[in-house]
């Protein structure tokens, strides 16, 4: 049986915090391994228990999220970070998707989503909500796109369009009747052509370049 995902919890309501581990704990495969109540705090509770993923609050006193989640990508950077925010989907999270944060979802998911959102970033995926897709689209419209530097298949294109989604690799591959491996083929070969790390920054790379909608 492989080891649960240790789960650090960083916000500053402790309703939040309490309700988040509550939920967390029913699932046996994870387990929370602390909470935080600030940024501050969050950065060293992270250095010294080394979770594989931190939930963390976007709007905090004493280092907000966002502070935290790029100073975690300098002092710790195989730590996976997933931002939590309100029902508003901040300007920020341009910046924080270019900077390589794998998951960005609102406080108001249902709990099978986000248990499902920390798998698969932890499997290495990206996980974006879609209200974040929309706003980065929404920002980057209007702007002038550079022709197109690489060439993808059609059937690259179509994956490129799911990976635009907050769809795991296993969810497009049964919407496009192929293996999850095909799918996870397909995308190492999108990474590789558009030199990204990983699928977020892929997209924000395609969306750049006029290749996705």
């Amino acid at each position: 049986m492989p080891n649960p995902i240790r789960v650090l919890i960083v916000d500053d309501h402790a309703v939040v915090r309490k309700g988040l581990a509550m939920v967390l704990k029913l699932e046996s495969s994870l387990e929370v391994v602390g909470e935080a109540e600030n940024g501050r705090a969050g950065l060293a509770a992270a250095q010294s228990l080394n979770p594989d993923i931190v939930l963390v609050d976007l709007v905090m006193p004493e280092m907000d999220g966002q502070a935290l989640a790029l100073a975690l990508r300098k002092s710790n950077p195989e730590i996976k970070v997933m931002m939590l925010t309100g029902t508003e989907v901040d300007d920020r999270v341009f910046d924080l998707v270019a900077a390589g944060i794998e998951g960005y979802v609102l406080k108001n998911i249902e709990p099978s989503e986000l248990i499902g959102a920390i798998r698969a970033v932890m499997r290495g995926e990206a996980y974006l909500h879609p209200d974040v897709m929309r706003q980065i689209a929404k920002k980057m419209r209007g702007a002038t796109n550079p022709a197109p530097s690489v060439s993808l298949t059609p059937r690259e294109l179509d994956v490129l369009e799911w990976m635009a989604t907050a769809n795991t690799y296993k969810q497009i591959a049964k919407r496009l009747n192929v293996g999850e491996e095909t799918i996870r083929s397909h995308a190492k070969s999108i990474l590789e052509k558009l030199r990204q790390p990983n699928r977020a920054q892929a997209v924000l790379a395609a969306m750049r370049m006029g290749l996705v909608k």
